[in-house]
């Protein structure tokens, strides 16, 4: 459990030093939706259509062209206990006109940082943190996401966690000085929307030290959706007959979650579109509530598939 708890604390991307718009983050976030697991082509779509359809939002092609261009002259700073990294995420960045296409050129120095964020979201909570409105909210559920199945985030020193959000600079330019503004303006507004909008139920206790106030800390609670999300945000290339890419890479996923590692169980469920689509029905149901499943939900699923026997209970 140490290890793992070092890993998570240096999760480089999640605890890089970047600022982003409320837009920005939003197509952040669909680029890494747009990751293909073992494709080392740094060249991504992304059709802004598809984009306004998950989030409910319209998107001005001025606004875009000024944000991305922004993204593109902002470096991300990485930092672990081994070296501190300047890292740049485009190559270059295309508009096909008359398309609603944006074409994004990463480059191969942040294609591993971006995987490795991606591990730590199903397609489910991508789209919901396109869903968040606000900037400080789609950070918050990004760094609560890498501590669900702990309970509790690492306490984290408050101006650290203001260089996080991009309210410290290293000159020590700080907004939000007073702790009221910054629970106002930031804490409570992003507790309210992650709690309404994800899959997360989350709360937030700061810790004083002497009269200041010096660490801040996430309790993070599973809870099941209020509203429906698409089983994936992408359809790309397909392994399976009639199986898009993301709703496989996501059955595999689900399967991994629920610790199901036979190698016969997993090889027939993944060689079947019936059973690829069950699994992220499955998944979705157990999510939402649906179905209840607390003591073996990775037994229940094979049962449903037809994999196992149901257990009968011994006569008493």
């Amino acid at each position: 459990m140490k290890q793992e708890l070092e890993i998570r604390q240096h999760n480089a991307l999640t605890n890089a030093r970047y600022e982003y718009t409320e837009l920005q983050l939003d197509l952040f976030f669909f680029i890494i939706s747009k990751l293909r697991k073992g494709d080392k082509d740094t060249v991504y779509q992304l059709d802004i259509m598809e984009l306004s359809g998950l989030t409910g939002k319209r998107y001005n092609g001025a606004y875009l062209h000024k944000a991305t261009a922004d993204m593109g002259s902002r470096m991300l700073e990485v930092e672990d206990a081994n070296e501190y990294r300047q890292v740049w995420m485009f190559q270059q960045i295309r508009y096909l006109k008359g398309q609603g296409i944006i074409e994004f050129d990463l480059t191969r120095h942040v294609l591993p940082f971006l995987f490795d964020l991606k591990n730590n979201f199903t397609s489910y909570e991508l789209a919901a943190a396109l869903r968040l409105t606000s900037k400080y909210a789609k950070r918050i559920y990004q760094m609560c996401s890498q501590w669900k199945d702990l309970g509790e985030t690492k306490k984290y020193d408050i101006q650290d966690f203001k260089r996080i959000l991009g309210l410290l600079d290293d000159k020590g330019n700080e907004k939000m000085k007073q702790i009221k503004e910054l629970r106002e303006r930031v804490l409570d507004i992003a507790v309210k929307q992650i709690n309404e909008h994800t899959e997360l139920y989350i709360s937030y206790k700061l810790e004083k030290r002497g009269k200041a106030f010096k660490n801040i800390t996430f309790s993070v609670k599973p809870q099941a959706l209020a509203e429906t999300i698409p089983f994936d945000l992408v359809a790309t290339t397909q392994p399976l007959p009639g199986v898009q890419q993301s709703h496989f890479d996501n059955a595999a996923r689900i399967l991994d979650e629920l610790r199901i590692t036979d190698a016969k169980h997993r090889q027939t469920i993944l060689s079947s579109a019936a059973h690829v689509a069950e699994v992220n029905r499955y998944n979705h149901d157990l999510k939402t509530g649906k179905i209840k499943a607390h003591k073996n939900p990775g037994g229940l699923l094979l049962v449903r598939l037809g994999l196992i026997e149901p257990k009968v209970p011994k006569p008493s």
